[in-house]
């Protein structure tokens, strides 16, 4: 039983099918029925990517695995099952000789007055939709407003953290708000702005300071403002509040500032590492010798580096789940288990257009040549869509984007604080109030809460949404995160619920 088709997931699923072929069983629990590729989320914001580029079908990438469409709320460790819900609110249960907990990561939230109502985060297809249809209707409402002032708020775009995904949301944002501008006449006088902030006191504090200074510097030459040693103090319908005092009008906020373990795992009753579930080098729940975790719910044990763990990023994630699925059949009696070991191949980030920053191998590099790697890198990491992404991209570089509302997602359906933005869920509809925190009057776009054309069961239609694993690793936001180790909190029952998925829980803060 494998829950989580995010990188661990999905990557254990296909090594241990591939080893096991009919000889085992292996059953994977995931909401939809896709895999996200979600370094690539950025571009389907921005009208580069179609949705479904980015989402590999889990039936055809794993034929001989046995999909259960359901997300899991609860499990207990002495009785072998998982209990779980599916899209449709039935409930059901699984029995497991061997579990295999990938259940990712969710948005990291900070005690900030105004956030969980005002910002919209950025870890799945539905909030990269959504995002997509906001900028693009705040550029027509404001090509509309014979008020400057509104035409300015509703121009403004204010991006919080500048790890990766903060950084290419506003670089490829950037670009995407000058093309919606400069094909139409009407839309002359009309200038975007994009806002960049961050704790911190450089974009991409993870890596290479020469390759922070390239990504910044790319940033300001295309207007984006970088703003770092700065957070928001208070976030509202109007705008922010920053904590130098300075007020930003603006209709959108995208939250960026990292991701915390999914609270799925706080509940087990077992010892916890910043929220992540602590194992050994093996994989293994100590105590538990069925059990394994990986990707941003475990704290594995780096042993590149004694007495730290690995980072919360899709690179980790991959590798962990490749390690996780020869370990099991190895308890099954096929092969030798390993311990997980890891040789840093370097970061890539996409910054739009032929320009990017990566170090492969160690080696920085910047402009044409970096974004060439990156969108290489991309191609042969992803288990699927390769042509079609390729395609898309070819497309995009000799023919204009198209900025057009599609209306598939509504903003009550991918609120800050849901676990599950995947789910997008009916106000009033199966596991609403006790799954994704009930809905949000007051929507920043002023969007109803009506249900989607589909009938509300996805938002985001066929293409809907994934939770994978954290591919970048979280910036450092407006908050230290203590680093403590967090005391078993269930009492060692080995039971875990999902009572506070909706909440802004401080596991991993």
């Amino acid at each position: 039983m494998i829950v989580g088709a995010g990188f661990a997931g999905f990557q254990t699923a296909r090594t241990l099918s591939r080893l096991a072929g009919r000889r085992v069983d292996v059953t994977l629990l995931n909401p939809t029925d896709y895999f996200l590729y979600l370094p690539l989320l950025p571009q389907v914001a921005a009208g580069v990517l179609e949705p479904r580029r980015v989402s590999v079908s889990l039936g055809d990438a794993l034929p001989r695995v046995r999909l259960v469409l359901g997300e899991a709320d609860d499990l207990d460790l002495e009785s072998r099952v998982v209990r779980y819900t599916g899209p449709e609110g039935d409930r059901g249960e699984l029995a497991y000789d061997r579990l295999v907990l990938s259940v990712g990561s969710v948005n990291k939230l900070l005690p900030v007055p105004g956030v969980a109502e005002h910002a919209h985060g950025f870890r799945g297809l539905p909030e990269a939709l959504y995002l997509r249809d906001h900028v693009t209707r705040q550029i027509e409402l404001a090509a509309a407003s014979p008020d400057p002032e509104t035409c300015r708020a509703r121009c403004t775009f204010v991006v919080v953290g500048a790890g990766y995904t903060g950084v290419e949301v506003a670089a490829h944002g950037q670009l995407f708000t000058r093309s919606l501008v400069k094909r139409h006449p009407m839309r002359a006088g009309i200038q975007p702005r994009w806002m960049l902030l961050d704790i911190a006191p450089r974009v991409l504090p993870e890596l290479d300071r020469r390759l922070s200074r390239t990504a910044e510097r790319v940033l300001r030459e295309r207007g984006v403002e970088v703003r770092t040693g700065t957070s928001v103090k208070e976030a509202t319908h109007e705008g922010v509040l920053l904590d130098d005092g300075d007020t930003v009008d603006t209709r959108t906020l995208v939250w960026c500032v990292g991701v915390r373990p999914d609270p799925l795992v706080a509940g087990l009753g077992q010892p916890l590492e910043r929220g992540r579930l602590l194992v050994d080098a093996f994989l293994n729940l100590p105590g538990h010798p069925e059990v394994y975790a990986c990707g941003d719910a475990a704290a594995v044990p780096d042993l590149e580096k004694p007495g730290s763990y690995t980072a919360m990023t899709a690179q980790h994630a991959w590798r962990q789940g490749k390690v996780a699925g020869r370990n099991v059949a190895a308890s099954l009696g096929i092969g030798r288990r390993g311990a997980y070991r890891h040789h840093d191949l370097g970061f890539t980030v996409d910054l739009g257009g032929v320009k990017g920053a990566a170090n492969p191998l160690g080696i920085p590099l910047s402009g044409p040549l970096a974004g060439a790697v990156t969108r290489g890198y991309h191609l042969a990491a992803m288990p699927g869509n390769r042509v079609r992404v390729a395609a898309d991209w070819l497309l995009d570089a000799v023919l204009p984007r198209q900025g057009v509302q599609l209306g598939l997602v509504r903003s009550w359906s991918v609120p800050l604080d849901t676990s599950s933005p995947e789910l997008a869920r009916v106000p009033g509809g199966p596991g609403d109030a006790d799954r994704n925190g009930g809905t949000r009057a007051g929507s920043p776009d002023g969007s109803a809460g009506t249900a989607a054309s589909d009938g509300g069961a996805k938002a985001a239609g066929a293409d809907g949404g994934a939770k994978a694993a954290g591919a970048d690793g979280g910036a450092k936001a407006a908050a230290s995160d203590g680093g403590a180790k967090t005391a078993p909190s269930g009492g060692g029952t080995g039971k875990a619920a999902r009572a506070d998925r909706g909440s802004a829980s401080k596991d991993g803060e």
